[in-house]
């Protein structure tokens, strides 16, 4: 396996375990395989090869060997080789095969081949070491199954060579461990040396050379963790021995300086220590007296050069070792010993240790632990406090990996067990020593306190705040306190609790807040503290700290603050003399502090509690907080008050969040005497509104103030229990405020942004404070815009709910101008706050890519993009309704804040345009949450057509371009972007076994998302999807770079071709839903590009150069009834209302797109006269491919394909709904449009609709009975169900229409384009209507738009029908198989008529069917049987069907009417031919004779009312009733109908040939005499056939003609002349005006006729015998027709 192969493998293994531990892994087994595959590379660890001079020379003789292949290689590449070997300390062979194995992977990530060998070489080692120490802690995962848990112990002991090998292998591994993290501190430190050295001689840092050194050194630093947690983790598993320990003994005097790598140890130690320090791990009091002896061995200690790391060791050690002796009968257990003496010297031990250090040590370790976490000034403060006298670890030593930390604190856990259990009398010297100190420094006078305050040993202190950062946030380990009150540990929190000092009580405060993490850890705190016992209202120091004690000093305190106000502002800190109002304790507002923090806790993690204190008989605790909240006391003690109301208002009730907002209210506008006293504006007669303004001006001074204070009021602002739903609500009391000024919280809203946020911010120093503000400004801000429903606003307009009855707040008016969301939208509009947001959305990338998940730096950077994510979606309703009421109806006293100029946050984010730029390097991180928010942002910047305008061109031979797409190039991060996504786009078979919570999957479809909805938004226009997929924007038009990733198939367009091809829907019939949500975005964004005019070129080559068309066909599987779709059949009942509705969406989109492709495909083709390839669509088409290496590999074939149509999924049913909803108009609701990024879809929509329905009959006391009221939650519910399912079946009908459109489409090419001999075309036709003529019939009985679909392919497919070869070859085979399949196609079309009543579009489509089929029978030549029985078929099919026929004929729309008349010709002519008179007789029957012969009589009036575009349409209906008529025509009975229909009087009321021919007739068309003259033929051939069909013997017909030619004789002559050219310019036959002149082809073709059927009716009627004759003169008589050469023309 090559290095990349290995790598790959490696990381797969590294998933699987983590999903292991997360119990989200499926398949167990191929994990095992997985981990039995790679035990000899565990085996192995980080042994390599050393660089030998026999391979270097090798490499240089510029053949190298690599397994079995044979590499020439030429210079640079030598180098290269060995330039890697020296940095890996790498044997150059192997550094030469990882050179060659990186070349991928350097193209791919824009590398240089030596940084991506250096990042392949250490990733190695890193998945190596972390899979193993994975593999360690999932056996003790409590989670893990036994059988698994076995499973991994056999193959442990394999790795360890235990197995089937002796036990010390396994301490041999542990000692290879040992070796191997020595040898990576050696490595860092020789990195070190050769950075310092290069600087050192001045030389120039190359980047890459800067690159390599940062990698390795971060990287080594990982695997250096990761070695040590495996050591921790074979001793915590007795796979060491006692010598392991003293190897490791023997190492640690050499760590030289803290370090990440010293502390990487402790852990180790703590294990050691711990297992073979204490009785209860099965080892020998003989070992662990050996082992003492050399751990205290003076001579051996004194060369450690961290003394305070040994003397950490020591007190874990003697922790640990004093377990031996605790239950010891009276003599010694080893010969010879004094176990009293032994006792004393460990005490003296343990004492000296802590002199040097220990506790100091311990307790710096364990709060370094949380550098990375949140930030909490107070724990931190606490902790500077106890350490102030110790020397301080570097910020180096800071852990930023979770796990170790975890693993750290973990090990320190049986420390402060055993320390509490097997030393109580030292716990007691610490107290009664620290006490004894404790009075002489309270009982020194001020100056002699404050030089000694700090000489206290605090010893206990130490330990208490250690426990703290051990247990603090990890409730699973706390648990051991609580769990049983005859423990150590409980009875040791009983004891400490116990005659505390000052600075003991806010330790143990902390400690209690540490391990009461969760509800039952937090409620069994609360219950220790009701300890009422021992306090009176003189407090007692001596007694048990209890809730009590604590309230009883914290009312004292506020009593001194309400009788001496100034009391609270000194001592802010330890020392100095206090105010004599004060509790007189140096330390007490630290303690007050701790108090206060430990109830807040308290308060939010039990419910039990904070209704205890809630409802606490004589505390009031919110106007006792509300008191401390003084902005005289300090200022952490303030914060901490404030923190305490946040406190009881977790999960809050609505009245007590009024409560508190009319405490805090009244608090802000009455500050005491003494801050009016110090604020400048200040006046005697200040207002309450000014004075408010001093209050926060105050406030907004300090950090711990202003950042509680704003914390409070989000808290505030959030919505109550019971109210996430409609968000109805004001969350405050309507009137707040209004005594004095408007009403509202505008007030605070402008001190949180116009004060804190603009003026606070900017001063703080340190950045972790600066950032907790701002996160929580910015926690304040989101929680403002999203508990704002706009859809109340949208609702008023757009239904019949009375939405201002039915709200909470008393109007919807109200709602809008005083919900927080109109001031803090106008803020968002603020210069000075925009600037803020957009910094604090733009951090280095680099300092976000190594932060934790938690860290503030990510809060923050996470809330800014969410604020201007709302900010997008809710900018519009605050411009246009919003803001408008908030101007009405103010006062005039309110200040506008917002900056006028920008109409949208798109102005403001064209003007920091490289927000664009970071949002895009976000995404591809890793950070799920924080890819998910920049996407979506980044998607509506990037749909903005406001920013996505072109910016100006800096040369005119430059095009302008997109400025977006500008900032993306100009930045230089463009191919970082292209990476990430192309990295996030890569197909990983663990996704298929962990579903949608695979690691990247999340961020795989928003990347998806944001690629789709940028090309559908933005289709006429290059944009950034197009960049970062690798096109070249360039002006308003898009190109490949020649030599780019896009022209080598490595771009994210090529990418996500591969995903769309390889990515599976599901497996044995099933279609998962999150697997086909990937295939459908793939599907979207491929169609966006092959439907967009810039992108089909470059698309439709790019997916025939990856044979696309092609693996998708050999990947189509039928749809059946056993198919599976989201766990549901599609034949199940529940089906429609499911998620499963949405993945058959899905499928048949991607469905529609393969066909659509696929017509495009050989539409192109077949233009480009490519026959091969179109051979090869064709044939995959038809059911077989071809693939590339020339084997033909079956697959579905288009018929197939039409599966679809074979199953009807169910339709949802509504039940009747109660009278309630009943009148609830859903229209309005229903057809709003769901915009991509508003904030309510329409399912939102109508549910919010029906709980505002519900809200306005429960004001009115409608519902009081709970029946009534379970009844319309239920009915409430039941729509919602039902209006869920009706969108989807929409869906559904939409796609199944298009696929069939496209399915239609490709086989009328296919047919088209079938280069086979007639025969063959003839057999795919009727193997397509034999597919189709079923599903006409069934769809057509329900007018579905599918009919027409298939009667327009039906249509196309019988047009393509050559019935003369087809109908005679089938004829010459002797079989009817042909005529047959088409008879029944004529059948089916003629049921269909019957059955499309509705639809009159299905019905035309059926009429051209019928036409085609009559006329082609008639075109084959001979009559065939079934010929003869379409007369019999049509009398089969009923009267109704000639009803349909006619009324189509007369009073149709459009084409339809035009068809059908088509189809009663044919009709018509084939009955003539069958010698029927059916036709005649129905046709009679319906009066529709009648109504063909009126349409000559209305033909002159309809024409002249007719507009110019309407008048061809017009035409064309007439020439068909025409050609029907003339068909009647020509049957006896026919004309005898048309003669009773008054044909000659209807033709004489027309004044059709009244008309002056030579001035022709007035329609309003360039060729009206031709159209003329064509309308006249018609009508003369329908009187021609009815004089010829009736004969001569009928006197009546003859005599009715005589008189029409006698009438009209003026006009036969002018025809007679126009035919031989009299009066058409004076030439006869040659000249000028001759023939030529007519006015066409056309005209003189129609002219002709007409003489020629005015002769045959004078002939026939005898006309010319009663007129007279004249000589013709010699000029014309070359030019009369033959037919008239033997009359004469007339003459009066």
């Amino acid at each position: 396996m090559d290095a990349q192969g290995e790598l790959t493998s490696l990381r797969a293994l590294h998933q699987d375990l983590v999903a292991l531990e997360d119990t989200q892994l499926r398949n167990i087994d191929k994990l095992l395989d997985e981990i039995r595959a790679h035990v000899q590379a565990f085996k192995k660890l980080l042994d390599q090869p050393p660089k030998s001079d026999n391979s270097r020379k090798q490499v240089k003789s510029g053949s190298i060997k690599i397994e079995d292949s044979e590499y020439a290689v030429n210079q640079e590449f030598q180098e290269e080789a060995i330039e890697l070997a020296d940095a890996l300390q790498l044997d150059e062979v192997q550094s030469a095969k990882l050179l060659l194995d990186s070349q991928e992977d350097a193209e791919l990530l824009g590398r240089s081949s030596i940084l991506s060998a250096v990042v392949a070489f250490h990733e190695r080692r890193q998945f190596t070491l972390e899979s193993l120490r994975i593999l360690f802690r999932n056996l003790g995962n409590p989670d893990c199954e036994e059988q698994v848990r076995h499973a991994l112990l056999d193959i442990l002991a394999d790795i360890l060579e235990i197995k089937d090998g002796p036990a010390r292998n396994s301490s041999l591994y542990t000692r290879k461990c040992l070796t191997a993290m020595a040898d990576i501190e050696r490595w860092i430190r020789t990195l070190d040396e050769r950075y310092q050295g290069t600087l050192a001689l001045g030389q120039p840092v190359a980047d890459e050379f800067e690159d390599i050194m940062s990698i390795q050194q971060s990287s080594l630093g990982q695997q250096h963790e990761s070695l040590a947690a495996i050591v921790t983790f074979l001793v915590k598993g007795s796979y060491t021995t006692v010598d392991d320990f003293l190897k490791l003994l023997e190492y640690l005097p050499a760590i030289e300086r803290w370090s990440q790598a010293a502390v990487h140890y402790v852990p180790i130690i703590a294990a050691f220590t711990s297992h073979y320090g204490s009785p209860d791990h099965g080892g020998s009091l003989r070992e662990a007296r050996m082992l003492h002896e050399r751990i205290m061995d003076a001579e051996e200690s004194s060369v450690w050069a961290l003394h305070d790391l040994q003397a950490a060791m020591i007190i874990w050690w003697l922790a640990e070792y004093s377990g031996w002796y605790l239950e010891q009968q009276l003599g010694s257990p080893v010969q010879g010993a004094d176990l009293e003496s032994e006792a004393r010297s460990r005490s003296e031990a343990f004492f000296q240790a802590l002199k040097d250090g220990a506790f100091h040590c311990t307790l710096s370790i364990c709060s370094q632990a949380y550098a990375d976490d949140s930030y909490d000034p107070a724990k931190t403060a606490m902790a500077q406090y106890l350490l102030q006298d110790a020397h301080q670890l570097s910020t180096e030593v800071a852990g930023k990996n979770p796990l170790f930390r975890d693993l750290l604190l973990e090990q320190m856990e049986p420390f402060v067990d055993s320390f509490i259990t097997n030393m109580p009398d030292t716990l007691r010297k610490f107290q009664s020593s620290e006490d004894d100190q404790r009075k002489k420094i309270l009982g020194a006078p001020p100056s002699a306190a404050r030089s000694t305050i700090f000489e206290q040993d605090l010893h206990l202190e130490r330990f208490l705040a250690i426990i703290t950062y051990i247990f603090d946030k990890r409730t699973d380990a706390a648990e051991i306190f609580w769990a049983d009150p005859d423990s150590n540990l409980y009875g040791f929190l009983q004891w400490a609790s116990k005659r505390q000092s000052t600075p003991r009580v806010g330790a143990f405060c902390e400690m209690l807040r540490a391990i009461s993490w969760g509800e039952e850890c937090s409620t069994a705190a609360h219950q220790f503290l009701l300890d009422d016992s021992g306090t009176t209202a003189r407090i007692r120091r001596s007694s048990s700290l209890s809730w009590n004690q604590i309230l009883s000093e914290l009312t004292l305190y506020m009593s001194k603050i309400r009788d001496n106000p100034t009391s609270g502002q000194a001592p802010m800190r330890h020392g100095g003399k206090p105010n004599a109002g004060d509790i007189s304790e140096p330390e007490s507002p630290l303690m007050l502090e701790c108090y206060l923090r430990l109830m807040a806790h308290i308060c939010t993690e039990s419910s039990i509690a904070r209704s205890w204190l809630t409802t606490h008989e004589t505390f009031n605790v919110v106007n006792v907080m509300i008191t401390l909240a003084d902005v005289t006391v300090p200022p952490r003690l303030q914060a901490c008050a404030f923190a305490t109301i946040r406190a009881i208002l977790t999960n809050k009730a609505p009245e007590l969040s009024a409560g508190v907002w009319s405490a805090v209210d009244q608090w802000a506008s009455n500050p005491t005497p003494s801050v009016v006293a110090t604020s400048r504006s200040a006046k005697p007669s200040t207002p309450k509104m000014y004075m408010e303004e001093i209050t926060f001006e105050v406030l907004s001074k300090t950090y711990d103030q202003a950042n509680e204070f704003v914390s409070l009021l989000q808290t505030l602002i959030s919505p109550s229990m019971g109210d996430i739903g409609l968000l109805d609500a004001l969350p405050f009391p309507e009137q707040l405020g209004a005594s004095y000024r408007m009403a509202g919280i505008e007030p605070y809203v402008d001190f949180i942004f116009g004060k804190v946020l603009v003026s606070t911010v900017p001063l703080l120093e340190d950045p972790l404070q600066s950032r907790s503000l701002i996160n929580n400004i910015l926690n304040f801000a989101a929680t403002c815009l999203s508990t704002f429903n706009e859809n109340l606003l949208i609702l008023a307009n757009k239904s019949a709910v009375s939405v201002d009855a039915a709200i909470e707040a008393s109007s919807l008016s109200a709602y809008a101008r005083l919900h927080p969301f109109s001031r803090v939208m106008e803020w968002m509009f603020n210069d000075r706050v925009l600037a803020a947001l957009f910094t604090a959305a733009r951090q280095d990338i680099d300092e976000v890519a190594g932060a934790s998940p938690n860290s503030p730096l990510i809060l923050t950077l996470l809330r800014a993009i969410e604020i201007m994510n709302r900010i997008m979606d809710l900018q519009s309703t605050y411009f246009e309704i919003v803001r408008p009421i908030v101007k009405l109806q103010s006062n005039g006293h309110r200040q506008t804040i917002l900056n006028p100029t920008l109409a949208s946050f798109e102005d403001s984010v064209a003007s920091n345009s490289n927000l664009i730029v970071d949002l895009a390097l976000y995404s591809g991180l890793g950070n799920q949450e924080l890819a998910m928010n920049s996407l979506r942002l980044l998607e509506k910047l990037a749909c903005s057509r406001r920013l996505n305008t072109f910016s100006t061109a800096a040369s005119r031979q430059q095009p302008s371009g997109n400025r977006l797409v500008g900032a993306l190039e100009q930045n230089g991060d463009l191919e970082r972007i292209r990476t990430s996504f192309i990295l996030a786009m890569q197909y990983d078979d663990r996704e298929l076994e962990l579903g949608p919570t695979a690691p990247g999957y999340i961020i795989k479809t928003v990347m998806l998302d944001f690629l789709s909805h940028c090309l559908t938004s933005l289709s006429d226009r290059p944009n950034l999807a197009h960049e970062i997929l690798g096109f070249a924007c360039t002006g308003s038009a898009l190109s490949v770079e020649p030599a780019g990733a896009f022209a080598k198939q490595t771009s994210l367009f090529h990418s996500i071709i591969r995903l769309s091809a390889e990515y599976p829907e599901g497996s044995d019939s099933v279609i998962d839903s999150w697997s086909s949500s990937i295939r459908y975005k793939t599907t979207q964004i491929l169609s966006a590009l092959r439907s967009s005019p810039l992108t089909h070129v470059l698309t439709m080559m790019e997916l025939r150069a990856v044979d696309f068309l092609f693996a998708m066909f050999v990947r189509q599987a039928p749809l059946t009834s056993e198919s599976v779709m989201d766990g549901l059949s599609i034949l199940d009942e529940r089906f429609i209302y499911a998620n499963s509705a949405v993945v058959s969406e899905h499928y048949f989109y991607e469905r529609a797109f393969l066909l659509e492709y696929a017509s495009s495909e050989l539409r192109l083709t077949a233009a480009e006269g490519s026959p091969t390839l179109k051979a090869r669509i064709l044939s995959t088409i038809l059911g077989s491919t071809t693939m590339p290496d020339g084997v033909q590999a079956p697959n579905v074939s288009i018929f197939d394909l039409l599966d679809f149509l074979s199953f009807d999924f169910p339709r949802p049913v509504l039940s009747p709904l109660t009278k309630i909803f009943t009148d609830v108009d859903f229209t309005n609701v229903l057809a709003l449009e769901n915009e991509h990024g508003a904030e309510a879809s329409q399912s939102q929509m109508v549910e919010q609709l029906l709980a505002l329905r519900l809200n306005e009959f429960r004001k009115s006391d409608y519902l009081e009975d709970p029946q009534e009221q379970e009844k319309a939650l239920f009915d409430a519910e039941g729509f919602l169900a039902f209006f869920r399912a009706q969108k989807h079946t929409r869906a559904l009908d939409a796609v199944r229409l298009r696929i069939l459109r496209a399915w239609s489409n490709l086989l009328t090419l296919a047919v088209g384009h079938c280069d086979v001999d007639q025969g063959g075309r003839a057999s795919l036709i009727l193997q397509a209507l034999q597919t189709v003529t079923p599903k006409l019939e069934r769809y057509a009985s329900d007018s579905a738009p599918e009919a027409i679909v298939l009667a327009k392919l039906v249509q196309a497919l019988l047009f393509q029908v050559d019935f003369r070869s087809s109908v005679s070859s089938d004829r010459a085979r002797g079989g009817g198989m042909v005529d047959d399949r088409l008879f029944h196609v004529f059948r089916t079309a003629l049921r269909a008529i019957n059955m499309a009543d509705g639809d009159v579009n299905l019905r035309e489509m059926l009429y051209n069917v019928c036409f085609r089929y009559l006329t082609g029978i008639a075109e084959s030549g001979n009559s065939t049987p079934r010929q003869y029985n379409v007369t019999q078929t049509i009398k089969t099919s009923g009267q109704k069907l000639i009803d349909i026929v006619c009324d189509d004929a007369y009073g149709g729309s459009g084409t339809c009417r035009t068809s059908a008349v088509l189809f009663l010709d044919a009709l018509a002519a084939t009955a003539k031919v069958e010698k029927s008179d059916y036709m005649v007789e129905s046709l009679t029957r319906t009066n529709f004779i009648m109504v063909l012969v009126e349409t000559i009589r209305d033909m002159p009036k309809e024409l002249k009312n007719a507009e110019a575009q309407d008048i061809p349409l017009l035409l064309s209906y007439y020439s068909a009733k025409h050609a029907l008529l003339l068909t009647i025509s020509q049957t006896r009975l026919g004309a005898t109908q048309v003669m009773n229909a008054d044909l000659f009087p209807t033709v004489k009321d027309s004044g059709l040939f009244a008309a002056d021919p030579d001035l022709g007739i007035s329609i309003n068309t360039p060729s009206a005499l031709t159209k003329y003259y064509s309308l006249l033929l018609a009508v003369v051939r329908v009187i021609a056939a009815v004089v010829l069909a009736r004969g001569t013997k009928n006197q009546q017909t003859v005599d009715a003609a005589k008189v029409f030619l006698k009438e009209n004789r003026a006009l036969v002559v002018a025809v007679f002349k126009r035919q031989a050219g009299i009066g058409m310019g004076g030439g006869r036959e040659g000249g000028e005006g001759g023939k030529g002149g007519m006015g066409g082809m056309g005209m003189e073709r129609d002219v002709e006729e007409l003489v020629e059927l005015f002769v045959v009716v004078m002939s026939v009627t005898g006309f010319l015998e009663l007129m007279c004759f004249v000589t013709i003169p010699s000029d014309l008589s070359p030019r009369s027709p033959s037919p008239a050469r033997a009359f004469n023309y007339l003459i009066d």
